[in-house]
């Protein structure tokens, strides 16, 4: 790293709920933070979920979300990397944002070493024990054939029903996410000390689980989750030496 530049992470925007008008404010404090990370960034960690539901037909986009699309493209000219990790919300980005706004994507977790310290980074779906049910259906999301069959819908029946769907997942959901269930049941933590038992990483750098958190693993290791912009407005920083969980107050 170079001396005086960080890394920045965050996670779990989920852009385009509950509504369009607080949807459009959380774009704009996210932007408004990438504005102060573009300052002394030396690259920017985005670990998926930035929207609440994405799919990419051939022709045709999601409207919206310029503004956020515009100071990614923005950063990403100026010769900033920015790291996109799809998430379970929007799993179907392909390859519009690496074409249109040069971030770098990824579906699956990654490796990184800065400054002597090693991290694994990524969204956090489907890893851990657990969670069978959804781990089937990723599977089926990723299916080239079912992905195939969702295009031949027409855009406004086909967001509209991903949308539908993912304001009933939520309303099951409700506030489950934000309760930390306790060590030995957060499947996380579980996965990072399985990994853990195989490869030593001083970080393991978590979205998913919409709740910040951070937490000794042993072996000098930490378990940081991001949190999420839609409660916490929460986001992590690496300064070469040390990994701090921080919130944007802007």
């Amino acid at each position: 790293m170079k001396k005086g530049k960080k890394i920045y992470f965050a996670s779990d925007f989920h852009l385009g709920v509950p509504s369009y008008d607080e949807s459009l404010i959380r774009e704009k404090k996210v932007v408004a933070w990438l504005e102060e990370c573009r300052k002394d960034a030396e690259e920017i960690f985005l670990a998926g979920d930035i929207f609440d539901f994405w799919f990419e037909y051939k022709r045709v986009v999601p409207r919206g979300f310029t503004r956020l699309l515009g100071k990614i493209s923005e950063i990403t000219d100026s010769g900033i990397p920015v790291h996109v990790f799809t998430g379970n919300h929007d799993m179907w980005i392909f390859d519009y944002l690496p074409s249109e706004c040069g971030i770098s994507l990824y579906r699956v977790p990654v490796e990184r070493e800065w400054g002597g310290k090693k991290f694994f980074i990524g969204h956090g779906d489907g890893l851990g024990p657990g969670d069978h049910g959804y781990k089937f259906l990723k599977k089926i999301f990723a299916n080239k054939a079912c992905q195939w069959l969702f295009a031949r819908l027409h855009p406004n029946f086909g967001i509209a029903v991903a949308n539908r769907s993912s304001g009933y997942s939520r309303s099951v959901t409700g506030d489950s996410d934000r309760n930390f269930l306790g060590e030995e049941k957060e499947w996380l933590v579980s996965y990072c000390r399985m990994m853990l038992a195989k490869k030593h990483f001083d970080y393991f750098v978590f979205g998913h689980r919409h709740l910040p958190l951070d937490i000794d693993l042993g072996q000098g290791a930490r378990y940081i989750n991001l949190g999420d912009w839609i409660h916490y407005f929460t986001y992590a920083e690496f300064d070469g030496t040390e990994l701090q969980l921080k919130k944007f107050e802007k």
